[in-house]
């Protein structure tokens, strides 16, 4: 006999599931701290540091003056950045001589959960560690995957929330580039 996942007698299809795993996201993002920031576009983007997979430091937006950044958030039980990862890997490689960079910050985890998700996609764009999430809640993240896109001037152009297609983002970055 197979057991189905139920929720008050009721059987539970993958819809709900998934509502499900983003209400709990948005709670361990969110935390206790009230409500997130909401950022405008036209907006300077927050600053922060951050660690990278190899250790190094990485400041933005000082590190990143002149150049357009795509900043984006995850997590490995994310059921979408995996598959995310991999599809914006051509469009960065595609656009990294005009000056773009992204930043996928994972957030909440360690360096060797981040790295055990990372390392079999082979990306080559930034790794940030957000081990205690502030980065994400200065950002106003409620779910994952988050991307901001953010022009040369540091401010914010664009917000995609959820899963990122490589069409739509090329086509965003079309704009800023």
């Amino acid at each position: 006999m197979t057991r189905r996942r139920t929720h008050g007698g009721r059987p539970m299809d993958f819809a709900s599931i998934q509502v499900r795993i983003l209400f709990l996201a948005g709670a361990l993002l969110g935390g206790c701290g009230g409500e997130s920031p909401r950022l405008a576009k036209g907006e300077p983007t927050p600053s922060f540091e951050l660690s990278t997979l190899s250790g190094n430091r990485l400041a933005f937006p000082a590190d990143f003056e002149g150049q357009v950044v795509a900043v984006r958030f995850w997590a490995d039980w994310c059921p979408f950045c995996e598959g995310e990862m991999r599809a914006i890997e051509p469009v960065y490689r595609a656009h990294r001589g005009q000056r773009l960079r992204i930043l996928a910050v994972n957030v909440r985890q360690d360096r060797a959960t981040a790295a055990a998700f990372v390392e079999p996609l082979g990306i080559t764009y930034e790794v940030l560690l957000d081990e205690d999430g502030a980065v994400a809640r200065a950002y106003g993240v409620s779910g994952l995957p988050t991307t901001f896109l953010i022009d040369r001037r540091g401010r914010l152009a664009a917000r995609i929330l959820g899963e990122s297609k490589p069409e739509v983002l090329d086509e965003l970055l079309g704009g800023l580039l």
